[in-house]
């Protein structure tokens, strides 16, 4: 009886390397950690109450406590009887109707410190981290999805069919690369004039697709002249088919890789444009908006908002590359 075994593909000898090793997969454990507060945000489980005023102004850390100034202002801001008025027929009715209403809704007194402090409104900086990841992350992985496909779209036409058709993207490529990317996305964010999240999407999406391009280019003009390829040639195929259902599968990995790569450098991205105002709108919370609000209260000796914001994305980008480096690796074929 013969036993034939199947050799492993392309992705389970990825996989097998990636579980080998130990930080990728450490990475890997953040990243998905972080995906899934992103998704818990999204659903309204998780931080849904960031804008509630909980504390007073800049309540610091739990673990500094609270100084004397910030009791007092506590104490300031705590409501207070109003005196009885002789002369104003009226003041029994309305304080009898105002502790009606306190009864019905009773407001709870402002925290002097929170788990990792509170704003200049007194929102709880740990909330409004994970609300503000959530714009950014969802950014990130947007915006590179949008230039992945972008980049593969333009690199397979270009690479497959050569001729004029490069001659025209590789034209359109050089434009793109031989302006500094940060004055790229600036002038793209100046002429959208439109603040919001699509538009950060767009605008690092219809300026990020130069990388995946020209990776794509490369691959499709390699594999267009195997074998499979010019089997399913002769068999009729047309050239999209050949181009994305029998060239793309093979090289998808590099796409995958790209993106990987394209999401930590949006994230930044993002949150360059919002500390510079061209990012989310008002109302809308990012870490770029976090630490372009850090930067007036530093003066004044609050850190913890800049600490958490700046500790959240140096903790996702860390790992996202750490991530995208070792699934580099892992998809090479020399290593196989």
């Amino acid at each position: 009886m013969t036993n034939h075994s199947v050799s492993p593909g392309l992705w389970a000898l990825a996989w097998r390397r990636l579980r080998a090793d130990r930080i990728a997969m450490l990475a890997l454990a953040v990243v998905a950690g972080f995906l899934v507060l992103l998704a818990l945000s999204g659903a309204g489980l998780v931080a849904a109450d960031w804008e509630e005023e909980v504390a007073v102004n800049y309540a610091p850390p739990s673990f500094v406590g609270a100084d004397a100034a910030i009791r007092a202002m506590a104490a300031a801001q705590a409501p207070r009887p109003a005196p009885p008025n002789a002369f104003d027929p009226l003041a029994d009715e309305l304080a009898e109707l105002k502790a009606k209403v306190e009864a019905e809704h009773p407001s709870s007194p402002k925290r002097t410190t929170l788990p990792f402090g509170a704003d200049k409104w007194g929102h709880d900086v740990i909330k409004k981290t994970i609300k503000g990841g959530e714009t950014s992350i969802v950014v990130g992985l947007v915006a590179a999805f949008v230039a992945v496909a972008l980049g593969t779209l333009f690199g397979a036409v270009s690479g497959f069919y050569g001729g004029i058709v490069d001659d025209l993207f590789n034209w359109f490529y050089s434009v793109f690369t031989s302006i500094p990317s940060i004055l790229m996305i600036l002038t793209v964010a100046a002429v959208l004039q439109q603040k919001g999240v699509t538009t950060i999407v767009l605008i690092l999406g219809l300026t990020g697709w130069t990388g995946p391009y020209r990776l794509m280019r490369a691959e499709y003009m390699k594999h267009k002249a195997r074998e499979y390829v010019m089997a399913a040639d002769a068999i009729g195929a047309s050239g999209w088919r050949r181009m994305f259902g029998h060239i793309l599968p093979n090289v998808s990995h590099v796409a995958l890789v790209q993106m990987s790569i394209l999401v930590v450098g949006f994230i930044k991205a993002e949150v360059i444009l919002s500390f510079l105002g061209f990012g989310v709108p008002v109302g809308v919370v990012s870490w770029g908006s976090m630490l372009n609000e850090a930067q007036n209260e530093l003066i004044l000796g609050k850190w913890w908002q800049l600490a958490a914001a700046s500790g959240a994305m140096a903790l996702l980008v860390t790992a996202f590359s750490l991530f995208a480096d070792a699934l580099r690796d892992a998809l090479d074929p020399k290593l196989k």
